[in-house]
């Protein structure tokens, strides 16, 4: 009896060791917010076609709208008070970030308004801005415009007969940006595709993404079309909208690993990839010298189906942080009663807004990432009322629908920056009836970044 009873409580404490340890929430404290006005309009180049002076003219289903400020953005069915066409590229939408230092960020902007097929006017491009937490104010220092005039790009781009080759929202979705040895590597939503662009925008290489040797392709992807008949099928693994999202790279620059919004679709088993239950994320590795695929991978499990990332950078060569969220935007005292909608109210309020702190290493290489920690970025102590807005009663919150920038600003002391994708003139997320800024937010998270 005391010999099997020793047996059973050996298995089981071999099983809790195997098990997923529970995530610990970690605290996180406001140390400064500094805003960028949703409405900030910046001109095309000089040497641009006609057509890429005004933006927006394709955000209506089904057809053309010339009238600058005709049609008004929403939210979720509300008025957010900005209208498309714009006279001129909006800056807005920040889908990836790394900060440079010295309050200095490379940031870069989404691929319009969120569509291969309503952003064909929308320009490419990237940033490098300044943020004054003490003013709460951000500055654009430079603005660098993609453009293919060497023909680097397999398909046939929407300004393929100019000169410039100035790219669109309607060519590549970029969603995430490292800077490498003075080049800068962009992970792509269409395809997904790496782009490998120089300090003036322009194209030097497209990759094409492999998965185990194989092709990944999402329905966006220039090689897949409609089959010719009924009865035929069309064939692709990536679900529209869920390619390369977040994308990290290691201190020594020789790996890029750009990270999937969706899982993969397994064909042999006509599912999304699963392990134990859960959604779970490919994390590929690409090396940057080589420039080819490792073939090595590991799984990000999403904590509940529908979740999405938002971006990922790594702290040091094993461990970094990825945005997991949820769709919702809005906070609670601003709510629509139960079961209604309305333009002055959130019918979908966030609930699930994380940075999660994850290992990696050779070990788990083919395996989930150890998920050590997070912080809850509805949940942030501001004791010293540093916020601009989002505060109430000490606790900020960054309610935003899309949240899609994380970086480490001084690993020594613990301090992040936080940052939302504002998706001009769609979002409005702190106040139901205004399009949101773009926010930068300071985080002092060191017990998180210090977390085993």
């Amino acid at each position: 009896m005391r010999a099997s009873l020793a047996l059973v409580l050996l298995l089981s404490s071999t099983m809790l060791a195997g098990a997923e340890a529970p995530q610990k929430e970690f605290p996180a404290k406001l140390l400064g917010q500094a805003l960028f006005p949703a409405a900030t309009i910046i001109p095309a180049p000089a040497d641009a076609p006609a057509d890429l002076k005004v933006s927006g003219k394709f955000v209506s289903p089904g057809k053309r709208v010339e009238a600058v400020g005709s049609v008004m953005g929403t939210s979720g069915g509300r008025p957010t008070g900005l209208s498309t066409p714009f006279a001129g590229q909006p800056v807005q939408g920040f889908s990836g970030i790394r900060s440079l230092g010295n309050g200095e960020f490379l940031v870069l902007t989404d691929n319009g308004f969120g569509a291969k097929a309503n952003s064909p006017d929308a320009m490419l491009f990237f940033h490098r801005l300044k943020a004054d937490f003490d003013k709460g104010v951000i500055e654009r220092l430079s603005t660098i415009f993609l453009h293919d005039p060497d023909k680097k790009i397999p398909f046939r781009i929407v300004h393929e007969g100019t000169e410039k080759r100035y790219l669109t929202g309607a060519d590549f979705d970029p969603e995430s940006i490292q800077p490498i040895g003075g080049k800068y590597w962009i992970g792509e939503e269409f395809g997904p595709y790496l782009i490998r662009v120089d300090a003036d925008g322009k194209v030097e290489a497209v990759f094409e993404t492999q998965v185990g040797g194989k092709p990944a392709r999402s329905s966006d992807h220039y090689a897949v079309t409609t089959p010719g008949a009924p009865n035929q099928s069309v064939a692709f693994n990536v679900r529209r909208s869920k390619g390369f999202e977040g994308m990290a790279q290691s201190p020594d620059g020789r790996f890029l690993y750009p990270l999937l919004e969706g899982p993969l679709w397994d064909a042999d088993k006509a599912a999304f990839e699963e392990v134990d239950g859960k959604a779970v994320l490919r994390v590929l590795e690409f090396d940057v010298q080589n420039e080819k695929w490792t073939g090595r991978s590991w799984f990000y499990p999403l904590e509940a189906k529908g979740n999405a990332i938002g971006d990922f950078n790594m702290i040091d060569a094993t461990t970094g942080l990825i945005i997991e969220r949820d769709d919702g935007e809005g906070t609670a005292d601003k709510a629509c009663p139960a079961g209604q909608k309305g333009p002055d109210c959130f019918h979908d309020i966030a609930k699930f807004k994380r940075v999660v702190k994850i290992e990696m290493t050779d070990a788990n290489a083919g395996k989930p990432v150890r998920k050590i920690g997070y912080i809850n970025l509805l949940k942030i102590a501001d004791p010293d009322g540093k916020a601009r807005q989002g505060t109430k009663d000490g606790v900020f919150t960054f309610p935003f629908f899309t949240i899609e920038n994380v970086d480490v600003v001084d690993r020594a002391s613990g301090v992040i920056v936080v940052g939302n994708d504002n998706n001009l003139p769609f979002s409005s997320s702190r106040d139901p009836k205004k399009a949101d800024d773009d926010e930068f937010v300071l985080l002092s998270v060191k017990d998180l970044l210090d977390a085993k």
